[in-house]
């Protein structure tokens, strides 16, 4: 299977680059509406059919394999059953956890989680947020899903600003997402952990997939490696929900079957070196 050709001279650049010297290559990618697709449960996100195969056939030719998530690091690895994906790292929480080789690192839960925590059950009741609403409690983030809602692009615009406030109380983030609203500890982001990775692997090159908003920093961060001389490609997962993402990209697949199928073509360029 060819590699795709990206829309843009960089991006083809960042391509070429990975497969001529897999072994100092950085891939890095998201895990929900990537790796694998958005469903109304976030508990039963699974990644996308021969996505994980071609993880692993990559962790075996590329320098550095990587998942930058918003969820909890260990959640996306027993959801997407990466355990056995040799030497992956998956960066949790936006980079503020890591697991690796079944050990987790991360920094302590600020006192301002527990606040909104509490305070969210009243902040819905409040403002009528409607029947569907839910809230996913990642541990050390909140985030408040309107995707089962009636009206999922209306709630969300209901419940954008009174959350922002709470956010703001707590001296938290509030991170928008594909219908989704998530209030979040401040001071990382998924493009200063993909920098800080690439530099920690002394990356030659770089490539990220994402389709959210919260990706876009980590496109950034990848023309912000180009500007340094690495090479690197920012590749969308398609989605009608975000197509801010798509126009951003250097290369846009059809969803995560199509990253599943980017990654597979990925790895058979890097084992033909």
């Amino acid at each position: 299977m060819s590699l795709p050709r990206a829309k843009t001279l960089d991006g083809q650049a960042g391509l070429a680059a990975m497969a001529a010297d897999p072994a100092h290559a950085l891939l890095a990618t998201d895990y929900d509406g990537t790796l694998a697709p958005i469903v109304d449960d976030p508990a039963l996100a699974v990644a996308a059919p021969g996505a994980v195969a071609a993880l692993t056939r990559l962790a075996s030719r590329v320098g550095t394999v990587a998942i930058i998530t918003g969820r909890a690091a260990v959640d996306a690895v027993a959801l997407g059953g990466l355990a056995d994906v040799p030497g992956l790292i998956v960066l949790g929480h936006y980079g503020a956890q890591r697991w690796q080789a079944g050990v987790l690192s991360a920094p302590p839960v600020p006192p301002g989680v527990q606040a909104v925590r509490e305070a969210l059950p009243g902040l819905l009741a409040e403002v009528r947020a409607p029947a569907g609403t839910t809230v996913e409690d990642k541990g050390t983030a909140l985030a408040v899903h309107t995707r089962r809602t009636a009206d999922p692009a209306a709630a969300f615009a209901l419940l954008r600003e009174p959350l922002g406030r709470l956010a703001d109380s707590a001296e938290l983030t509030l991170e928008p997402g594909r219908l989704v609203l998530e209030l979040r500890p401040p001071g990382m982001d998924k493009g200063a952990a993909l920098q800080g990775l690439a530099g920690e692997c002394g990356a030659r090159s770089a490539a990220f997939c994402g389709d959210d908003l919260g990706d876009l920093t980590a496109f950034a961060a990848i023309r912000r490696l180009r500007a340094e001389g690495i090479p690197g490609c920012a590749v969308a997962s398609e989605s009608p929900e975000t197509p801010q993402v798509a126009e951003a990209a250097d290369l846009v697949v059809d969803g995560p079957p199509g990253i599943a199928a980017f990654l597979s073509a990925l790895a058979d360029a890097a084992g033909a070196r």
